[in-house]
């Protein structure tokens, strides 16, 4: 399995000549989701979900399939008749060839006084990827590789690393990275890498890994 990242939370992953893209939103590029074979949104926020990426993604191939929670599936579903599909925690599917566990019901909390929407991470091909939104969502089963909030308005560095500590994954991958700068990055590797008992690693938007 190939994965890429994209700016922010949007990652790609390709196997076996498909392509599954997860949470092109607005802070990433704007072709994001176009190649894609199907997509999944985490949630409806607008740097996890952009309207205007995910159509041209589902426009571009029109065989490409959305995967989402009902927050956003209401929002496009009537344009891509059949193509939009409304998933929350427990469900599972296939979607481009990679077999899909939803988990995770809530977005993490980002102050007392605003109200929590909903969330769901996605468990990829048992457990060989998981990528968990804007939530501390622990899969009920092994983690090879975690897709890890980084940093976030609803999040410290603490709860990053005892995150890390919880899910036991081999390695973690940041994502959610748009908002931290170039100065503060050595200090979450230190931090992350040193406390969270699993490989800490970044990809610059673009690059990819063999997982």
């Amino acid at each position: 399995m190939k994965l890429t990242k994209k700016s922010h939370a949007c990652i790609r992953l390709e196997k076996d000549g498909r392509m599954l893209v997860i949470d092109p939103g607005g802070f990433s590029e704007e072709d994001a989701a176009v190649g894609a074979d199907a997509i999944l949104v985490t949630h409806e926020h607008p740097d996890h979900f952009d309207e205007g990426r995910l159509r041209a993604g589902l426009e571009a191939n029109p065989g490409a399939e959305l995967w989402t929670l009902k927050s956003v599936s209401d929002q496009i579903a009537a344009a891509f008749p059949g193509r939009v599909h409304t998933v929350g925690h427990g469900d599972t599917f296939t979607a481009a060839g990679f077999d899909i566990q939803v988990h995770g019901e809530l977005h993490a909390v980002i102050h007392p006084d605003i109200p929590r929407i909903t969330n769901v991470g996605y468990l990829v091909d048992g457990g060989r990827v998981f990528h968990p939104g804007d939530a501390l969502t622990v899969p009920d089963q092994p983690v090879e590789t975690l897709m890890l909030p980084v940093m976030a308005p609803w999040n410290k560095i603490a709860e990053v690393i005892e995150y890390v500590r919880e899910v036991k994954p081999q390695r973690a991958y940041d994502i959610h990275d748009a908002l931290l700068t170039d100065l503060a990055r050595p200090i979450y590797d230190r931090q992350i890498g040193g406390l969270g008992g699993a490989e800490h690693l970044r990809l610059t938007p673009g690059t990819s890994a063999e997982l």
